[in-house]
């Protein structure tokens, strides 16, 4: 059963499960909660989950002018202060990972551990692995038939609303984000990276990411692609829950995390 939160900027559905230490689940881009499929169980059997959708996806509506992932960071952290009351692990799949990286970087404070899965910290025409996907897709080409058809299904403002909310994220992800490496290394949250070795998102980029990171640890799953929460969901729940467990890393021949003398 979802629930409404009122925040400053846009009236923000969400929905909640699970118990234990608190998270938030953020979703890709185009999608609702109902994207997280199995994992979101997983999670729920240790976790006490948040599940906001963003303005303009699922049962959220659109807000007049364009989308930001800064606008969607500033909900985010209403939605923490307002409902959660407390800081949250953040999970974030594609822009849910950009939304949790930006919120890492402005309110550290509201943030436990992180995982980033398939997310990128610079426009698409910079990280995607192929730049002319972003060429191909339109409201209502077939690239976006299935994300059309979530949208029309639970959308607030209609389907017929959907080209212009489509126009939007595709402009948004022409421009955006537009973080720095230098913004990367302030942030102090433990964060997972992950990747399916057949991401959208480029390895090499994915990469950059992991290295800007001051505390970071890079997964990337044999045989996926940017769906690998759906994919492979046992995998990605593992690694997760392995992730909020551990504090240290110990290896027996440390490079990158070797003590400075």
């Amino acid at each position: 059963m979802g629930h409404h939160a009122e925040l400053p900027g846009v009236r923000t559905w969400y929905e909640t499960e699970g118990s234990g230490e608190p998270m938030l689940l953020l979703h890709g881009g185009f999608c609702t909660n109902d994207t997280w499929g199995v994992l979101r169980t997983d999670l729920a059997a240790h976790n006490h989950l948040f599940l906001p959708e963003r303005r303009a996806h699922g049962h959220t509506p659109d807000v007049p002018g364009p989308l930001s992932y800064q606008d969607m960071a500033e909900d985010t952290a209403a939605f923490v202060e307002a409902v959660m009351g407390e800081p949250a692990h953040l999970v974030g799949w594609s822009d849910g990972g950009i939304v949790a990286l930006l919120l890492a970087v402005a309110r550290p404070d509201l943030v436990r551990k992180i995982v980033v899965i398939g997310a990128g910290f610079r426009p698409a025409p910079e990280c995607f692995a192929d730049p002319a996907m972003l060429d191909a897709m339109t409201p209502d080409g077939d690239e976006l038939a299935f994300f059309r058809e979530l949208y029309a299904s639970v959308s607030p403002d209609g389907p017929d609303h959907w080209p212009v909310v489509a126009a939007k994220v595709l402009d948004m992800w022409r421009t955006q984000p537009t973080l720095t490496t230098g913004q990367l290394a302030g942030i102090g949250a433990s964060t997972l990276v992950v990747s399916g070795d057949d991401d959208l998102v480029s390895l090499e980029h994915t990469i950059a990411l992991y290295r800007a990171l001051p505390d970071s640890r890079l997964a990337v799953v044999p045989g996926a692609s940017h769906l690998v929460p759906l994919e492979q969901p046992d995998t990605i729940g593992r690694l997760i829950h392995e992730h909020l467990a551990r504090d240290t890393v110990e290896t027996m021949m440390p490079i990158r995390r070797a003590a400075a003398p």
